[in-house]
């Protein structure tokens, strides 16, 4: 398809041209066609198009790319690094919690060690005590028993002099008269004898 041209009257009448090319140019919109529409100029926009495309690879290869690339690396180096990081300080949380369990477990049972150690201490102090009240005791116990069997032979030994004397006032109150005290000392110890071997 041959595109229209636009011609003045002055140059068609100089050149030799008709009117009626003037006037088919201006029934097909006047000429002013839009230039990336213009098949005309398809071969010089394909030109231009693969020196764009082939200068915006080259620099999208050459500097773009190996930036961006570069940027990726270091974010996946720091990303790694900051896994290792968290990775090691769970390690080492986990490690101090094992040890600090470890460290509570033989503190328990240092002081259950202790504990037993206490009581058992406790126990040997209160045994001594213990023993020596009841040695203090036994001695007290004795020293009451001895004094209470003294207290007891006085108390028989009086016994038998107030049961002959009261024997000797009976006798005198019943028979008038007074009996050898020798005889009413033999009728007491024979009653007494007598009496302890029921």
């Amino acid at each position: 398809m041959e595109s229209a041209r636009v011609i003045s009257p002055a140059y068609a009448q100089a050149h030799g041209e008709t009117t009626e090319t003037v006037g088919a140019a201006e029934t097909h919109g006047g000429g002013h066609n839009f230039p990336p529409f213009d098949p005309a100029t398809f071969g010089s926009q394909i030109f231009w198009l693969i020196i764009s495309f082939g200068l915006l690879y080259y620099l999208m290869s050459k500097v773009a790319l190996p930036r961006i690339a570069t940027i990726l690396e270091e974010r996946n180096d720091r990303i790694a690094d900051d896994l290792a990081e968290a990775e090691r300080l769970k390690r080492e949380t986990d490690e101090a919690i094992a040890a600090y369990e470890q460290a509570l477990a033989e503190a328990r049972q240092n002081a259950h060690g202790i504990a037993q150690e206490a009581r058992e201490a406790a126990k040997a102090e209160i045994d001594a005590d213990r023993s020596r009240l009841e040695g203090e005791l036994d001695g007290k116990l004795q020293a009451a028993e001895a004094r209470i069997g003294e207290i007891k032979s006085r108390a028989l030994g009086d016994v038998d002099a107030i049961a002959k004397d009261a024997a000797e006032a009976i006798v005198e109150v019943l028979i008038g008269t007074g009996v050898a005290r020798g005889e009413i000392e033999r009728a007491v110890d024979a009653a007494l004898s007598e009496r302890a071997a029921r």
